[in-house]
């Protein structure tokens, strides 16, 4: 591939991919950020693979405006941390469903192989940042998580979001809470004052419908 007409061929991917950060004012930086992450994702691109560069350049793209949007915010959150958490709230549910209870901070420890002092200060880490991705959702995430085809084209991907979008109540909320926020079934049924089974019963649904539309788009 010749660099300049690569570049100039898929620059429309990037003035796209900025309408993901509606929240965010400088539009030039998040451009800017764009055309880096398009660069490096050339110098990396193997064409030989078979993907399609537009699909290979999103994940470089993105994540360069993410990064010009978390530094513009100057929140400095430990990935290390937030993984924790999250794995504790998933290790929480099972042990609910097993326990029929909601299980003690040793149990949690002992689950996953922690010790109480480390566990319990990532329970009191105060994480009050709300993430821009859960302001406009992270696709590529979502993609991989739903219907697991990272070869999908960027088409694609801007219609996940929109079908995602334009669920009705509650299943938007529980698709958003599930995938977006990273919350457990449980803690969504308990949001909306429904039961665990209703919320696993509706998500399924969902994902069927959409995994259907997106692979009759890419057909």
């Amino acid at each position: 591939m010749e660099f300049t007409k690569t570049i100039y061929d898929n620059e429309k991917l990037i003035y796209k991919l900025a309408n993901y950060f509606p929240y965010y004012s400088d539009k030039e930086d998040l451009i800017q950020a764009g055309f880096k992450g398009m660069i490096d994702a050339y110098h990396n691109f193997d064409e030989t693979k078979g993907a399609k560069f537009t699909t290979y350049a999103y994940t470089y793209i993105l994540g360069e405006m993410r990064e010009v949007v978390r530094k513009s915010q100057g929140v400095k959150i430990s990935k290390e941390i937030t993984t924790l958490k999250n794995k504790i709230d998933k290790a929480r549910e099972r042990l609910m469903q097993s326990l029929m209870r909601e299980p003690t901070n040793m149990e949690l420890s002992q689950y996953l192989g922690v010790s109480l002092g480390e566990l319990e200060e990532i329970l009191n880490a105060k994480v009050t940042v709300t993430s821009i991705d859960n302001n406009v959702g992270d696709t590529n995430m979502m993609l991989e998580e739903i219907i697991g085809a990272p070869e999908t084209d960027i088409d694609s991907l801007i219609l996940l979001k929109t079908e995602l979008e334009n669920l009705e109540e509650p299943e938007r909320t529980i698709m958003f809470a599930r995938y977006y926020e990273d919350m457990t079934q449980t803690e969504v049924a308990n949001n909306l004052g429904l039961s665990q089974v209703d919320v696993s019963r509706r998500e399924k649904k969902v994902l069927t419908k959409i995994r259907g539309k997106l692979t009759f788009n890419g057909n």
